[in-house]
């Protein structure tokens, strides 16, 4: 019988657990990190209840081998070997293992681990963590070695007395993020920034900003063309001619396409009703947002969630 869906996150596990799986001395660091052993969290999973979805602000690091499948925002990933993926508290998120036979490592830290000094590397400008990016790297044997090698490194020095030991495990998380960029393809020279690109950055930085909605209670602040318009103190007329030649759509269908992500992760991530969707994503009722996202995605919401 496959074992339960393993939410890979101290914050996801029960708390009793997870303030045992914490350093004893972490509360004197800035900021929190950990390793853990897949094949050890395998074993302690299957006496373990359900783990629900947590949204408290993490990053995390995975290295995985065997067969399994992971699944973030509304898309899904089929692991047949070895894989290293990025998650963080913004995008939903979890790790289906096939059977047992799961080995690798991850590491769980905060921003504050990695930045507690200005002039650090911004975790949000990595690959990994953009918005829409591609988080799940395959990797292969060789280098699944290399990187398991820092991983071991890790393990050993959390466990040491060494003064200065988590000055050391920023170095070698570090050193994994920098070695994992390495193996992408190079990015295309960045073009040279316009007012239109300015622009256009700007308008996607505030849509992306109102996610994830993290209960029902929460509303989209800007939901239209014009709403985004007067935000960036322009035209909507300006903004929509823009963003039509920079990204080839127009507001209002960059806006539905985001919205309608949303909607299909609440949809498989949380246990909210129709109407509360549809309330926090600002439709007049249930029956506009049932039909929005028919044209979205030719299901209904309650066929999609299944």
């Amino acid at each position: 019988m496959p074992p339960r869906p393993l939410f890979e996150l101290y914050t996801k596990l029960a708390p009793e657990a997870a303030e045992a799986l914490l350093p004893t001395n972490q509360e004197r660091e800035v900021g929190q990190f950990n390793v853990f052993n897949v094949a050890d969290l395998m074993l302690a999973n299957r006496d373990r209840p359900p783990m629900t979805f947590d949204r408290r602000a993490f990053y995390k690091i995975s290295l995985i081998r065997g067969r399994s499948r992971i699944e973030y925002a509304d898309q899904t990933v089929d692991v047949e070997d070895g894989a290293l993926w990025f998650a963080s508290s913004r995008v939903p998120y979890r790790w289906q293992p096939h059977n047992q036979d799961q080995t690798g490592y991850f590491c769980i830290f905060t921003e504050e681990f990695l930045q507690p000094t200005k002039g650090r590397t911004a975790l949000e400008d990595l690959p990994f963590y953009q918005p829409g990016a591609y988080p799940v790297v395959r990797v292969t044997d060789a280098e699944f070695g290399a990187i398991a090698a820092i991983f071991q490194k890790m393990e050993q020095e959390i466990a040491s007395s060494y003064a200065y030991k988590y000055d050391l495990l920023r170095a070698y998380l570090l050193e994994m993020i920098y070695y994992v960029q390495k193996l992408q393809p190079a990015p295309a020279p960045a073009p040279t920034h316009t007012a239109a690109s300015r622009l256009t950055a700007q308008f996607a930085d505030l849509l992306e900003r109102q996610f994830p909605l993290e209960s029902p209670q929460q509303r989209l602040r800007l939901r239209t063309a014009t709403d985004f318009a007067a935000q960036l103190a322009v035209h909507v007329n300006h903004l929509n001619r823009v963003l039509k030649e920079t990204t080839g759509h127009t507001t209002t269908a960059l806006i539905s396409s985001r919205v309608g992500q949303e909607a299909r992760i609440l949809l498989k991530q949380t246990s909210w009703n129709i109407s509360e969707i549809a309330d926090s994503l600002g439709f007049a009722d249930a029956a506009h947002f049932c039909n929005f996202f028919k044209r979205q995605s030719g299901l209904t919401p309650g066929d999609f969630r299944g």
